[in-house]
């Protein structure tokens, strides 16, 4: 009962706009871990042909997002939650206005020709259709909640969130036991539990608003995002056009492989975001008081948390995926190391982003991914059907290379132009990091068949932690004290 009382001071103590942010963390590793464990009970229900159909149309759903609501739920979105702090409900009843136009004109240009697009998309119409009202409401709901994160309301929006997340597991898992066709009956459900919450919020949004056109806000909007949107667009077919490729190329059952081991390879993705989140906002207060070169040992330190915690992911990758999908999916192994080294090179990029995003230089940031997204299609279209789909992984990896360097690039310049010092960041240590992570993981990869050896190595590597580990608690502490 002391601790229970102790967290409940503690919890009774904090602001809102800690409890908040508290409630968010937790609800986000919460839902995290219900998707963790969807896998395994979908992938061992299913074949790796009708898991294979919702990695399809997952794919096509990030695409689609974008195109049918020009990311209007985010970019634009925070900004004017503060220019128009007093008009909130309209804004997000009128941004709803925009994506039904923009899904009108969609349909216009679908239906008249759907066998043409159905044979391009992979999909049948009933599917199509679902892409566009999965998209509405998922992105009402996105829009509910961001207003409500302004407003620190976190209840409804952790109740929703959880809620939506056990929903969709429980009705596509009926769906699922009950039907011959498992893959399209995972999609099915899916949607109907994703539109049974969406398009209620979606009606509630409206109604609260009560406009769906308003030229001031049709024109903030819209203003702000387009220039974006090459930006992504070429992220989104960076993240998805590998699993839409293996489809067209090798079969919706190599998509499926493929798609199992990238979520296992990018499933830290949310931690490297959590630590972006909080990172961020005390690396600017350091731009502007002058003190850049304070952030190099902070992102010395990061990098090697995050590389650490990736190397477990690699490590334990057979074991994982066999407990996971069964011997079926045994060659997504050979995956997994490329993509979680990709993952490394994205928190890289990330400190790269932040100085242009605080100096307001997007543009080679469109750049970058353009140029990334571009090359990453044209390796995977000459190797995937010459060499082996798993041949995605190392596209991807290169991609990401070439996605770092652009966008180091582009940092340098920006520092030239606002005397902003390159020392706030030690980049002889970050590539020792990122070259010593690439080696061990591919040893380990090397490894992966003598199981005796591999854990025998983890097991000298941990010993040597534990002997060091007043040194590697003073590295971590010193770390903490210059954040």
């Amino acid at each position: 009962m002391g601790i229970i009382q102790n967290v409940r001071h503690k919890w009774g103590s904090m602001s809102k706009e800690a409890r908040a942010s508290v409630a968010y963390t937790i609800c986000s590793i919460i839902q995290k871990c219900i998707s963790f464990i969807n896998m395994p009970i979908f992938m061992r229900l299913m074949s790796t042909e009708e898991y294979g159909e919702m990695t399809v149309y997952s794919s096509w759903s990030g695409i689609f997002s974008i195109v049918l609501t020009l990311n209007l739920a985010y970019g634009s979105f925070s900004p004017a939650m503060l220019k128009f702090e007093k008009d909130r409900d309209r804004y997000i009843s009128a941004i709803q206005g925009i994506w039904l136009v923009l899904c009108s004109f969609f349909l216009i240009v679908y239906l008249p020709f759907q066998g043409f697009w159905n044979g391009v998309l992979d999909l049948p119409t009933l599917f199509v259709i679902f892409l566009l009202l999965e998209t509405l409401s998922i992105n009402s709901v996105n829009l509910w909640s961001g207003k409500k994160r302004f407003e620190y309301e976190y209840k409804p929006v952790v109740a929703l969130t959880l809620l939506m997340s056990i929903a969709n597991t429980a009705i596509s898992l009926v769906f699922v036991l009950l039907s011959e066709q498992k893959g399209e009956a995972r999609i099915i459900g899916h949607v109907v539990a994703t539109l049974a919450f969406g398009m209620v919020i979606f009606c509630l949004n409206a109604i609260r608003g009560k406009s769906l056109f308003h030229k001031e806000y049709w024109k903030y909007a819209l203003g702000f995002n387009v220039p974006l949107l090459a930006y992504y667009l070429s992220q989104m077919v960076f993240n998805q056009s590998d699993r839409l490729m293996i489809n067209h190329y090798c079969g919706k059952g190599k998509a499926a492989i493929y798609g199992a081991a990238y979520t296992l390879a990018m499933i830290l993705t949310f931690v490297l975001n959590a630590i972006n989140n909080s990172y961020v906002p005390w690396f600017y207060k350091k731009i502007k008081d002058g003190k850049e070169e304070e952030n190099a040992k902070v992102a010395n330190g990061i990098a090697i948390l995050m590389a650490g915690l990736i190397l477990c992911i690699v490590i334990m990758a057979p074991e994982i995926i066999l407990v996971m999908g069964g011997q079926k999916y045994a060659e997504a192994i050979w995956i997994i190391p490329p993509v979680a080294i990709s993952l490394l090179l994205l928190f890289y990029s990330q400190l790269f982003i932040n100085v242009q995003f605080y100096y307001e230089k997007k543009k080679s940031l469109v750049y970058a991914s353009i140029g990334a997204a571009v090359a990453n299609i044209v390796l995977n279209a000459i190797l995937i059907p010459n060499v082996s789909y798993i041949a995605a992984g190392y596209t991807t990896l290169f991609s990401y290379i070439l996605f770092a360097a652009m966008n180091f690039i582009a940092m340098k310049k920006v520092a030239a132009e606002n005397n902003f010092s390159m020392k706030s960041l030690d980049m002889k240590m970050l590539c020792l990091i990122f070259l010593a992570f690439c080696a061990v993981c591919f040893v380990m990869m090397a490894l992966y068949h003598f199981v005796v050896i591999r854990y025998v190595i983890v097991a000298a590597g941990a010993a040597a932690a534990f002997i060091k580990r007043r040194q590697l608690m003073q590295f971590v502490n010193t770390t903490i004290r210059h954040k």
